[in-house]
């Protein structure tokens, strides 16, 4: 029996119909999210801020008092917050500040500060604010070092009454700085620690030429990965330990959680429009299995161990620079395109106010994944839009 090519050419054409109407079905699924117009999933990089506060100046009279000594601990989230204070303090007491050590939680994991900070751009900084002092001097001792308890973002009132007294008694002491929450919010006005506290926190770390090296090679890297968006990339703060003390690895959704799993990150970033060719880096250091989620969408999710120079491994992932890495990340979350805190806490605080400053305010946080539409303010972080960062205190 003779075939109508007729037939057949309608045939295929149905046929190709509806593959075309599946195809179409299946990505209505991710692609037909709404998106908040008002947000441009890659804004342009603003101005980097000019520094409000002026640089408090030492009389030249003023002989120093005695010591302040200090580490920084737990990761560079933390390291911002207790230079600011241990450098307040300082002045307040008229003290010689000791370059800190820096210590990680684990009890092998503790470096000098030259390892990780550029140590001269840290005492140029504080020229004429404070005196600094590169070592310990041999007359100081744990014997004669007075430990003091220091709250973050301390204030004028709280050194005089409870740290003046032991200092002007011991001559020399040790903080230990502890977060009895993360207080990020603006300074009141005319504070006398205003300018600082702000010097501290935002003027006095940079990193030294090794490890910045290591970073400007990541993000070289990344930039190459995303040819496809520019060279532009999307930092996630994703760590998958904290996830599950946290309890976070589930899909339901509110405003009131504090992290997200790396499947509501995903639907997360494709609500918000972002496509499968959109490059992005996770603050995780190696693959774990319960990141394919993530990666099933976004194909060109990298860790640490993926885009790092293979020369620098050793030295930066091994087991015990876990402090390393963190600064890694801190840097890597700072200078993104985007960044997306999937964990709440000091760590997305702490990277708010350096892209603050730097002009990098596409901080989107996680809200009402599951909801059929949201406003902006939804996803943009409060830091931003309502400008209540302490970085806005410091600049303008």
């Amino acid at each position: 029996m003779a075939v109508d090519p007729r037939q057949v050419l309608a045939g295929v054409l149905s046929i190709t119909m509806f593959v075309m109407l599946g195809d179409m079905i299946k990505r209505d699924h991710f692609d037909s999210l709404p998106v908040d117009s008002e947000i441009s999933i890659w804004k342009e990089d603003g101005e980097s801020l000019n520094s409000c506060w002026t640089k408090p100046v030492l009389e030249e009279a003023d002989e120093s008092q005695g010591y302040v000594t200090f580490s920084l601990t737990n990761g560079p989230e933390y390291h911002v917050s207790q230079i600011a204070d241990a450098v307040v303090i300082a002045r307040y007491l008229h003290a010689t500040l000791v370059l800190p050590d820096i210590r990680g939680t684990e009890p092998a994991d503790k470096r000098k500060f030259v390892q990780v900070y550029d140590v001269e751009q840290f005492v140029k900084s504080l020229d004429g604010v404070v005196k600094v002092a590169k070592s310990q001097p041999s007359k100081i001792s744990g014997r004669n070092l007075a430990v003091v308890k220091v709250p973050s973002r301390v204030t004028e009132e709280h050194i005089a009454e409870n740290i003046e007294p032991i200092f002007r008694s011991k001559g020399n002491i040790r903080l230990a700085t502890y977060f009895p929450s993360v207080n990020m919010k603006k300074m009141k006005e005319n504070s006398n620690i205003d300018s600082t506290a702000c010097l501290g926190m935002f003027g006095t770390l940079e990193l030294q030429p090794e490890v910045n090296g290591v970073v400007e090679s990541m993000m070289e890297r990344l930039r190459t990965l995303s040819r496809k968006s520019n060279g532009q990339f999307i930092a996630v703060d994703l760590r998958v330990d904290i996830l599950e003390k946290k309890s976070c690895q589930g899909n339901s959704a509110s405003k009131s959680k504090s992290c997200y799993g790396p499947q509501e990150i995903a639907m997360f970033l494709r609500k918000l429009g972002f496509n499968k060719d959109t490059t992005i880096y996770l603050t995780q250091s190696r693959w774990d299995s319960s990141l394919d989620t993530l990666k099933d969408l976004f194909p060109r999710t990298y860790t640490k161990e993926s885009i790092m120079p293979i020369n620098k491994k050793a030295k930066f992932l091994d087991t015990q620079n876990s402090e390393l890495e963190k600064v890694i990340d801190f840097y890597m979350c700072s200078q993104s395109d985007v960044f997306v805190p999937a964990i709440s806490g000091l760590f997305y605080a702490n990277v708010a106010g350096k892209r603050i400053a730097s002009g990098k305010t596409q901080i989107l946080v996680p809200a009402d994944i599951a909801g059929s539409s949201a406003s902006s303010t939804d996803y943009l972080s409060h830091y931003v839009s309502k400008k209540n960062h302490l970085a806005y205190s410091c600049f303008c």
